[in-house]
């Protein structure tokens, strides 16, 4: 497992909860082969944020607004990403748009609003040529229905959990479909069922870090009431263990699923081929990553 080398393409390594030991997190990731991260933007606010933090650590980063901010955000926000794309067209660790898409489960959002940043936002990727990360909570129908009217240079679906029609159209159109800790708790069965029966080329491993906790990570309710404490904190060094369980449900070693994956992330999307090789090339020597302002990370 040591000697594989896994992306993670989707962590959330600007999130607040990695505040204190932000470098420490980042050098437990590579410790454990983890030697690329894509970090995906949730509002305009942590634009620079992701950037900073994808050059000091040689990773990749994309520029979006979550639906889970569209509540928050400006009208304007739209013309800002316009914007930020635009000036960083020619920066290779720019690899997608996003954290975009819609969530129908999280109550008390507006779902219209939720609808125009999406659409706008689809527009912006294609574009910029760009593909797409999408956020997929009780979503799947409609966020096709966007990709129909407005095509992409496809992308990943994060956190995956759909049907298996729904699966299915994702990857027709050129979309690989993101497993992590959950696909670890054997109740997830469909996402199970999802994670062993897709074809080999539709899947990539992501972690969510710091949400989505894997199993070895995840406390009851119960045992949360007993102390008051939380879920531990998910992380990308984590990501090898998670693979583990990707490579039973499949009957793969571990490191066929490291190169089967890191090939599936490489075509989802096309610019972490370049920096997955130059980290491969020169070791990527640690480096003190820069502060980040506080801010909430989605999922």
């Amino acid at each position: 497992m040591i000697g594989a080398m896994w992306i993670d393409t989707h962590c959330h390594l600007d999130a607040p909860e990695f505040d204190t030991d932000r470098d420490a997190v980042a050098q437990r990731a590579r410790a454990a082969g983890v030697t690329m991260l894509v970090l995906p933007a949730v509002q305009v606010s942590n634009f620079d944020a992701v950037r900073r933090l994808a050059h000091a650590g040689g990773h990749a980063y994309a520029l979006g607004i979550h639906p889970l901010h569209t509540g928050q955000a400006s009208d304007a926000d739209i013309d800002t990403l316009a914007d930020a794309l635009h000036a960083h067209r020619d920066d290779p660790h720019l690899v997608a748009v996003g954290e975009i898409g819609l969530d129908h489960f999280v109550p008390g959002l507006d779902a219209e609003r939720q609808r125009r940043f999406y659409v706008a936002q689809l527009g912006l990727a294609r574009n910029a040529g760009l593909p797409v990360i999408l956020h997929v909570r009780r979503s799947a129908d409609a966020l096709l229905h966007g990709l129909r009217r407005t095509e992409v240079p496809g992308g990943i679906a994060h956190a995956f959990n759909a049907s298996d029609a729904q699966a299915l159209e994702f990857t027709r159109r050129g979309f690989r479909l993101g497993f992590g800790g959950a696909m670890t708790h054997e109740r997830a069965r469909q996402i199970r069922h999802l994670a062993a029966s897709v074809p080999d080329t539709a899947l990539v491993l992501e972690t969510d870090a710091p949400d989505i906790p894997p199993a070895w990570l995840y406390r009851t309710a119960a045992e949360r009431t007993e102390d008051g404490g939380g879920h531990r904190r998910n992380e990308p060094a984590e990501l090898p263990r998670i693979a583990r369980t990707l490579a039973e449900l499949r009957g793969w070693t571990l490191e066929a699923t490291a190169e089967v994956t890191r090939a599936n992330a490489h075509a989802a999307l096309p610019r972490l081929a370049a920096l997955t090789s130059m980290a491969a090339l020169t070791g990527m020597t640690e480096r003190a990553l820069p502060a980040v302002p506080r801010g909430a990370a989605g999922t």
